[in-house]
């Protein structure tokens, strides 16, 4: 077959593309929750790029500042020198997130990506307390790079890292045992334990719902739990918020519901605003030990992702309005999911906070299936969860009430088909 006998994808993009083959469109247009096709067809997007588009496609408010910021030839690339808009994005930062919340965090630009923050909080964590070992947990996801591979629990991932994967060790997330063991009961007794094997980590990383992994939430208690473990042993703890940041669960950062505060926050995703490639490594005053230089990166002064970021803090992050209506229409979705699972009882769930909801199959290829019927109804859903078993619905924050329930029923529609 040559080039001009299939599509331009097919020829020569590479076999590891994977979102284009369950949703086979050629996209064109965007605005608000909605995508367009090349033949006209409009999409309500349930999936916001993977949780990197929370205020919307083409935010009118971000994409003005964008504008008129390019337009007056403004700083595009600029590595880590200091320019008006990487002021006005942390002064806009400081004021609007740090300042409310009480955190006295440093800021690190180690890169455009989720998975160059965690590199970053990784290293910074072995280089503070001078340990090699990491402890992670099951189904955690923290990227495709090998430090943030090493810590994700993803078989099919791991594997395509071809070198062994160490200086990590998993441990078991909130739940895993489904309440029948307490989790902490045998991770804080190797922690202390000098024939255990294990050896004192430098750090934790956890992420308070796991996306990837299929909606797992962690209760507050057991957040709390483990901040004291770490607290006590002289371990840094590290929250990943690259997906559930930025208001996803309804507070702009996961953990503040378990009142914690995390040594390491790794931010990406939706902290750039309108979707560029923007990350932030947070951690505490005392952590910042980095030599100039010693760990960078040529984008990671990406300056229209710090105007529009700055934008974003600026429209939805003045007050609390965002977090009561990201939970209101959380408690909507968990409603619609509560009433398919009373529907199908031992073949149904759920679980979520704020706008992360997942609906749960007992036979994982239903997950599938019911995401194959949304799309042919024009809904973009995606699955997670190491068997795929779980519909995953990261909608817009900015999603109107009219067009959640638009999903909601397709969604109701397709469990129903598939399930009956």
């Amino acid at each position: 077959m040559n080039i001009n006998e299939a599509s331009i994808f097919e020829t020569l993009e590479s076999e590891v593309r994977s979102y284009c083959r369950d949703w086979p469109a050629v996209f064109t247009s965007a605005s608000g929750s909605w995508i367009r096709d090349e033949n006209g067809r409009d999409y309500l997007d349930f999936f916001a790029g993977a949780g990197a588009l929370n205020y919307g496609h083409n935010n009118p408010v971000l994409k003005s500042a964008l504008v008129d910021y390019i337009m007056s030839d403004g700083i595009t690339h600029g590595l880590d020198m200091s320019t008006v808009a990487k002021r006005e994005f942390l002064e806009t930062f400081q004021r609007n997130i740090l300042e409310p919340r009480g955190l006295d965090y440093k800021v690190q630009f180690p890169g455009p990506t989720g998975s160059n923050t965690v590199e970053a909080a990784l290293k910074l964590a072995r280089k503070v307390t001078g340990r090699s070992a990491v402890i992670n947990f099951t189904n955690a996801f923290h990227g495709m790079t090998l430090g943030a591979l090493s810590v994700t629990g993803n078989s099919m991932k791991r594997a395509g890292a071809g070198v062994p994967l160490v200086h990590t060790t998993p441990m078991p997330f909130d739940n895993y045992f489904d309440g029948v063991t307490e989790d902490f009961q045998w991770f804080s007794r190797v922690l202390d334990d000098s024939g255990s094997g294990i050896n004192r980590p430098a750090a934790v990383i956890v992420e308070t719902v796991q996306g990837e992994g299929g909606v797992n939430v962690a209760r507050p208690e057991w957040l709390r739990a483990l901040a004291t473990l770490c607290s006590d042993r002289g371990i840094l703890l590290i929250v990943d918020d690259v997906q559930m940041g930025c208001g996803r669960t309804g507070p702009f950062f996961s953990f503040e519901e378990a009142g914690i505060v995390p040594d390491i926050v790794t931010l990406s995703k939706s902290i750039g605003g309108y979707g560029m490639p923007m990350a932030l490594t947070l951690f505490k005053r005392e952590l910042d030990v980095w030599g100039p230089g010693e760990h960078n990166g040529t984008f990671r002064g990406n300056n229209p992702a710090f105007v529009t970021s700055k934008v974003a803090l600026d429209h939805y992050w003045s007050d609390d309005a965002l977090t009561k209506t990201t939970l209101k229409k959380g408690a909507r979705i968990s409603e619609c999911f509560a009433n398919l699972s009373d529907q199908f009882p031992g073949e149904v769930s759920h679980r979520g906070r704020g706008l992360v909801q997942g609906l749960v199959f007992e036979q994982p290829e239903r997950a599938g299936k019911v995401c194959q019927l949304a799309f042919d109804e024009g809904l973009l859903a995606e699955t997670s969860g190491p068997s795929d078993q779980v519909v995953k619905l990261l909608p817009a924050l900015t999603i109107t009430d009219d067009e959640l329930e638009h999903g909601l029923s397709i969604l109701a529609e397709a469990t129903l088909k598939v399930c009956s």
